[in-house]
């Protein structure tokens, strides 16, 4: 009956009716963030202030800067390099602004390039912390080719935020993505990595990091790899064009070398000098905090690793004894 009608079509509202999300926040109020971040970082790098760097940067970005300043603290002044204060280019700045719903944490990604007149070719993520009410880079992942991935953008120029684990539209999420990563330098992908990704440039470097370990030290040593306790769960997700999505997710490795007999000793260089203050080791193990970037598609095909940046962010290990006796 006639009555039916409106009450249909009040229960089943069009989606060109239904409110979309609001974006996370707006175009210009990203770019100051981004210029935000470029004046404060260079105020932080000047003399490693870690306080002032901590009110624009967090996560996994953090460790990895704070292991740029502790690894110069560590170097005679000679062989520090001069500070160069650099900024983002608003000009050729990307944005991938997602929209978001009530009560999700806020975030947004851009493509960056710290050069006037260069195209862009880092990502990076920034995140709203409402407890402080600011905005922090939280990674950033220089990528191999500066063909960006194809985020889809609706008619507003905003993208849409996607489930970046659990995902069943696609073919991979990021706890799978992140597997796959350290599956790369632990086997040489042997395991997963092979399988999850397409052999993209990113992902060919990874296995042959694991592959040049291996021979290194020829009879002398091994090299080996490892996953480690991963402090930086939080991984970001938008829509690309194809129905798929990009993932931008963070790993944490270890690198153990070691002699193959005692008499033998690993000498640090100086860039671990901050860590192991040139006592010779029978075995250094590093930490490496990394982000990673990946186009995911959402039919069962392999996805592709575009990109990944890695800090070693700690090194350990135990002296050869005739040192610690000296000592």
């Amino acid at each position: 009956s006639d009555e039916d009608g409106p009450a249909q079509a009040r229960q089943t509202p069009s989606a060109s009716t239904a409110p979309k999300p609001a974006p996370a926040l707006t175009a210009a109020q990203a770019r100051d963030v981004i210029t935000r971040y470029s004046k404060i970082n260079n105020e932080a790098n000047a003399d490693r202030n870690r306080r002032l760097l901590d009110t624009v940067e967090d996560g996994p970005l953090y460790a990895m800067s704070v292991s740029d300043y502790t690894e110069t603290e560590g170097l005679s002044a000679k062989d520090r390099e001069p500070y160069q204060a650099w900024s983002y280019d608003l000009a050729s700045a990307k944005l991938y602004i997602p929209r978001l719903a009530d009560g999700q944490d806020r975030w947004f990604a851009a493509a960056l390039s710290s050069e006037k007149g260069k195209a862009p070719s880092r990502l990076a993520v920034f995140a709203e912390q409402p407890q402080h009410k600011r905005w922090e880079m939280v990674s950033v992942v220089d990528l191999d080719s500066q063909k960006l991935p194809d985020v889809a953008l609706d008619r507003e120029g905003y993208a849409t935020a996607v489930a970046a684990n659990d995902n069943k539209q696609l073919s991979a999420d990021a706890d799978l993505l992140r597997t796959a990563v350290l599956d790369n330098f632990t086997t040489g992908g042997t395991n997963n990595g092979s399988k999850v990704f397409a052999p993209t440039k990113a992902s060919k470097r990874q296995v042959k990091v694991h592959s040049d370990a291996a021979t290194r030290f020829g009879d002398k040593g091994t090299s080996v790899f490892d996953g480690a306790d991963n402090r930086f769960t939080d991984a970001y997700a938008l829509k690309t064009a194809d129905g798929g999505a990009l993932i931008l997710f963070s790993h944490t490795h270890t690198q153990t070398d070691a002699v193959a007999h005692s008499g033998l000793q690993i000498n640090p260089g100086k860039e671990d000098r901050a860590w192991l203050h040139d006592v010779p080791r029978m075995s250094i193990q590093y930490t490496f905090v990394c982000n990673d970037a990946a186009t995911v598609p959402a039919k069962a095909e392999p996805s592709r690793l575009i990109g990944y940046t890695c800090a070693r962010t700690d090194a350990s290990g135990p002296p050869v004894p005739s040192w610690s006796h000296r000592a």
